[in-house]
């Protein structure tokens, strides 16, 4: 077992580490040389594959290796295998573009080959500026989603540019789940009368499954799983164990690794590991043992967007671990989990927003940057 002052140094190490790196990344980027970062599967090249998007959100591999991304600014596109990125793709829903609105996630239906189903996580507009997070399927054919329709909305929808979530997921059984978020709310997050501040689970055709926890309760809403989340956009299951993780924003500082229960209470905004924004406390986890505590808290804030388990080959010291995206962190955070532990142990920085993750077919790693000008970026092993 590690001590505290073990513990401290390990940061120190890692964060000495990092910097080293952020400078090499730094003074290669000035160069004609692809940036390089040093990591402990080895020296990384980050190559850049293609740029000019609008804010890119989510991404998701097709059978053929092309790659579906979202960008936020409402469009969906396709970058094929030579790297050639293809105009906004038809028949994509409407979106509420504001601040932290717009077009969040795509993930493939398990039974894509069959189906051609694509699934769109977005912010969906109402009446007088009002918005709420929404989640939809098309069929994909040539350049174009085909009778696209929305199966699950946020309820209610409320106005304010903020907290969305968006993070689409398939269960080994073949449900669906959603993150989403308290829509910059708050108390809301503790109603089970409304969808603000959960994590939902449904069929894939939108109806609910008759063993959510809430099924059939007074006063809440049967497609909840958990509640109490302040706004998650980072959720992947664990392949060994298929159980989920999903890493939240915090306030200032408290971000969050939690491991979701069916039914728990994850406490936001009664406590937090994190402060008001106007510097106010907000009671820790454990002056509540009645809500679910989390696993990792991360103060100074990661701002984590977009998660994987690695399974590839190219990395294989990075076998089975969790990557979750940093917006402030710039870069990639590394844990490893195990059971219902998890550690922090590396940081690959990248000196840049990094809003999502995706293992591509190759096993090397693509990464989506945050920015007006956004790019896809490819980590691999530096030859």
């Amino acid at each position: 077992m590690k001590t505290a002052g073990g513990k401290l140094i390990a940061r120190a190490i890692r964060r000495t580490t990092g910097a080293l790196a952020f400078v090499l990344i730094t003074i290669q980027a000035f160069s004609q040389e692809k940036p390089t970062v040093r990591t402990e599967a080895g020296d990384i090249e980050i190559e850049e594959l293609a740029g000019d998007l609008k804010h890119p959100w989510g991404m998701a591999f097709l059978p053929d290796n092309r790659l579906l991304v979202t960008e936020r600014a409402g469009n969906l596109r396709i970058l094929d295998t030579d790297n050639n990125l293809s105009q906004p793709l038809k028949g994509t829903p409407e979106v509420f573009v504001s601040d932290q609105g717009g077009l969040l996630d795509v993930a493939l239906d398990p039974d894509f080959r069959q189906n051609n189903l694509v699934y769109l996580s977005f912010s969906e507009p109402g009446e007088d500026s009002t918005a709420s997070t929404a989640l939809g399927r098309g069929k994909l054919e040539g350049n174009e989603l085909k009778d696209f329709k929305v199966i699950f909305r946020q309820d209610p929808k409320v106005e304010g540019p903020n907290h969305f979530g968006g993070r689409i997921l398939f269960t080994q059984e073949g449900h669906l789940m959603l993150t989403m978020a308290d829509r910059f709310k708050f108390e809301p997050a503790q109603d089970l009368s409304n969808h603000m501040g959960t994590i939902i689970r449904i069929n894939r055709d939108g109806t609910v499954p008759k063993d959510n926890p809430f099924v059939g309760q007074a006063n809440a809403k049967d497609e909840i799983w958990s509640y109490g989340h302040r706004n998650i956009e980072s959720a992947a299951f664990d392949p060994r164990t298929n159980k989920l993780w999903v890493a939240e924003m915090g306030p200032m500082g408290g971000d969050e690794l939690n491991q979701p229960v069916k039914g728990r209470n994850y406490g936001w905004p009664v406590v937090s590991w994190g402060k008001n924004y106007d510097g106010t406390d907000i009671p820790n986890p454990p002056t509540h043992p009645e809500f679910a505590n989390s696993v990792i808290e991360w103060t100074p804030t990661i701002s984590p967007s977009g998660m994987i388990f690695y399974t590839g080959s190219m990395f294989p010291a990075w076998q089975n671990s969790a990557f979750i995206g940093g917006l402030t962190s710039s870069g990639l955070v590394r844990v490893q989990i195990n059971g219902e532990q998890a550690e922090e142990v590396e940081r690959i920085p990248l000196a840049v927003r990094t809003r999502d993750v995706e293992q591509a077919p190759d096993g090397s790693l693509y990464v989506l940057t945050d920015y007006d000008n956004g790019k896809i970026l490819r980590l691999h092993l530096l030859k």
